[in-house]
């Protein structure tokens, strides 16, 4: 199979006077991080690469997305939308949803009229991207999971340009739409990328900067299962005699969940910072010597940027298993280990444990697979997103 196209990357992107321009583009979608940071990331190079370009977020009513975007410098209207539900009542919210958003973004369209629009993904990007089509308003998607969801496979004939994280995903896309397809790689955060100084970031965290750090994380919002199957393996490993020595615990808890999280901590005596949610993910990876995570399409890019040996527990709930298709990616450059998500905290800590505890204390193997992660990694994916949409805009 040929490999997918890559756009032109402007290491140094203009930002002289001849680049201004005044306009707006949409970025539609949102409902969690891993939704909204690429789009943000985007939106920071388009601004540097053409001063004076307006990026709208158009998001979800969600608590995530309105703590994501007060943090930018960037304007967002809340959709009405709401995802869709399997049962009358839950279909028809959705069907009432989708049209008043029909009737929010077509007055936006008139007002703003946009000079392209990004779908970032999910339900809460369909309204938009399918009105820029008909408008014949310059429109791209990302798709940063191996395996398109069902939301983007309804979007394809809208847009010009579906970029993409992984090759993998051709052998998902119909052959109507391959030439739709183009490698960026999943933008992610200027300041991850960075890798900021270890010992400031362990300050900044409450970390002792001496000692090894796991990080575990189910992404923005947390995952209950994985905060059971870490805990478990801990309680396992603590109760061998081994501990934790020369190891901390950073757990990103999801909000809904970290009064219990820091509870068992404090019942296992362990060095363990626990936090709801935090947007430092710039800081949380430069501390990492280990993570434990699901495999989620952000998460997994900055895994591979940041050089960050893994075990990923695939979400286990979506038909799909399009995380788990991300993760074989991972898996099979030798940069993660695999480990089913059992749903059952004594099943998933009876296949966490032995694979933890061999890598806390197996330094040569977490530096072959922080090696492994970085021959993955697409730093410039930003800028190549950025430079897809600047030439669908000239094209126009």
């Amino acid at each position: 199979m040929r490999g997918l196209p890559t756009p032109p990357f402007a290491k140094h992107p203009p930002t002289d006077d001849n680049a201004r321009v005044s306009a707006t583009i949409l970025f539609a979608g949102g409902g969690s991080g891993g939704h909204l940071y690429p789009g943000v990331s985007v939106a920071e190079v388009l601004t540097r690469m053409m001063p004076g370009l307006r990026p709208l977020f158009l998001c979800t009513k969600r608590e995530i997305d309105s703590t994501i975007l007060k943090s930018t410098p960037f304007e967002f209207i809340q959709q009405p939308i709401v995802p869709p539900r399997k049962s009358v009542g839950g279909l028809i919210n959705f069907w009432r949803g989708w049209r008043s958003t029909q009737d929010l973004v077509r007055s936006i369209i008139k007002e703003r009229a946009p000079a392209a629009v990004l779908g970032l993904g999910g339900y809460a990007a369909g309204v938009t991207v399918k009105l820029a089509g008909k408008a014949k308003i310059p429109a791209a998607i990302l798709n940063p999971d191996v395996i398109p969801g069902k939301a983007n496979q309804f979007l394809f004939n809208s847009v010009q340009k579906v970029c993409c994280q992984f090759e993998a995903t051709a052998k998902f896309v119909s052959e109507q739409h391959q030439s739709k397809l183009i490698v960026t790689g999943c933008p992610i955060r200027s300041d991850i990328a960075s890798r900021p100084n270890r010992t400031k970031a362990s300050m900044e965290l409450g970390l002792d900067p001496s000692l090894h750090t796991l990080v575990v994380t189910g992404a923005s919002q947390g995952a209950v299962t994985v905060n059971q199957a870490i805990l478990e393996t801990l309680t396992r490993i603590h109760a061998s005699g081994r501990s934790l020595q020369g190891w901390q615990v950073l757990h990103l808890a999801g909000k809904d969940n970290a009064d219990e999280v820091k509870a068992e901590y404090r019942e296992l005596e362990m060095p363990a910072v626990v936090l709801d949610f935090t947007p430092a993910m710039s800081d949380v990876w430069a501390v990492a010597d280990l993570a434990v995570a699901r495999a989620g399409a952000s998460t997994c890019a900055e895994l591979a940027v940041c050089g960050v040996p893994s075990v990923l527990m695939p979400y286990p709930f979506h038909k799909d298993q399009h995380q788990l298709a991300n993760a074989k990616v991972l898996a099979d450059a030798g940069a993660s280990v695999v480990v089913s998500d059992e749903r059952d905290r004594k099943k998933s800590g009876d296949a966490l444990t032995p694979i933890i505890e061999g890598l806390l204390y197996d330094v040569p193997q977490r530096k072959a697979m922080s090696d492994a992660a970085f021959t993955l990694a697409k730093p410039d994916a930003a800028e190549r997103v950025a430079n897809v949409l600047r030439e669908m805009m000239a094209g126009q």
